[in-house]
């Protein structure tokens, strides 16, 4: 099935929470293009009058630029712009759970993890669950900690630092003076954009700590959906030759690829599971809570 019938087959449902729906319609949009407020209320299952509210919101934070009767995506150009941060845990939720499985799989027993707040990350994370092993982890994700203090098996460490409103992980002092006392075994990462041999972030904060995460770890993945080989955020936090291994989808740029294998980084890139089937189980979810 190709990924408009993927889209086609999505399950209708107006109970959708407002992240979901708002994310259902930028996959729509990012596949096809443009679409009619008609195209996007079948996508999502909500009512036309739900749809422009959320288109409104959606141009309001710049990721949309509305037309007569529809809309069209618009690739961010702000060095600094940042996605919610619930609505991007839902964007490109395929590409990004296809990553973390893989990611998951570099992991061995006893191995100790710095983790980033990234959504990929996070993906990686529930992963690793699947595997029952024993690990030390520690990140600045408020949302990694909340999962990773259920598991058992793990060792769970915060670093502390500051919370900016609206996102829930911890940055600066004292965290990142902490982050660069460890010698961990491994550090998963992801990144705002990868410009040829650039990492970079869109704030200051978040870019010194995993400029400390980098430095503290033997060995980095940087975890990456193809959306991110894109132009660069607002600071470099590493070049691609301190990264041991970038994990990326099957839709990323041969370019952009080609780019870092020829200053031998390993690159993988992995199928995304089917996206229907992610959301079908995501709106189970839901009605089991």
């Amino acid at each position: 099935m190709n990924r408009q019938g993927e889209m086609d087959s999505f399950p209708k449902r107006v109970e959708l929470l407002p992240a979901k729906r708002r994310a259902l319609m930028l996959e729509h949009l990012r596949i096809n293009g443009a679409a009619s407020i008609q195209e996007l209320a079948d996508t999502t299952g909500g009512s036309q009058s739900t749809v422009r509210r959320d288109l409104e919101h959606l141009v309001e934070r710049g990721h949309l630029e509305r037309t007569h009767g529809g809309a069209y995506l618009l690739q961010p150009s702000r060095a600094t712009f940042e996605r919610e941060r619930l609505l991007n845990a839902h964007l490109r939720l395929a590409e990004k759970v296809a990553i973390g499985r893989e990611a998951a799989s570099r992991l061995a027993a006893g191995d100790s993890v710095i983790l980033d707040s990234s959504s990929t990350v996070m993906e990686a994370v529930r992963a690793a669950a699947e595997r029952d092993i024993p690990l030390t982890l520690v990140t600045n994700s408020l949302e990694i900690a909340d999962f990773a203090a259920d598991v058992k098996s793990w060792r769970l460490i915060m670093p502390g630092g500051s919370i900016r409103p609206g996102y829930r992980h911890l940055a600066g002092e004292p965290g990142e003076s902490f982050i660069r006392s460890l010698h961990a075994d491994l550090c998963m990462t992801g990144a705002a954009a990868v410009t040829g041999t650039l990492l970079t972030d869109s704030t200051l904060e978040v870019a010194a700590l995993k400029r400390a995460m980098i430095s503290s770890a033997r060995r980095t993945l940087l975890l990456v959906d193809s959306s991110k080989f894109a132009p660069p955020g607002f600071c470099t936090f590493c070049e691609i030759s301190q990264i041991h291994e970038v994990i990326s989808d099957d839709g990323a740029n041969e370019e952009s690829v080609a780019a870092l294998r020829a200053v031998e980084t390993i690159v993988t890139l992995v199928k995304p599971v089917s996206a229907a089937r992610l959301l079908k189980a995501n709106v189970e979810e839901e009605d089991e809570g």
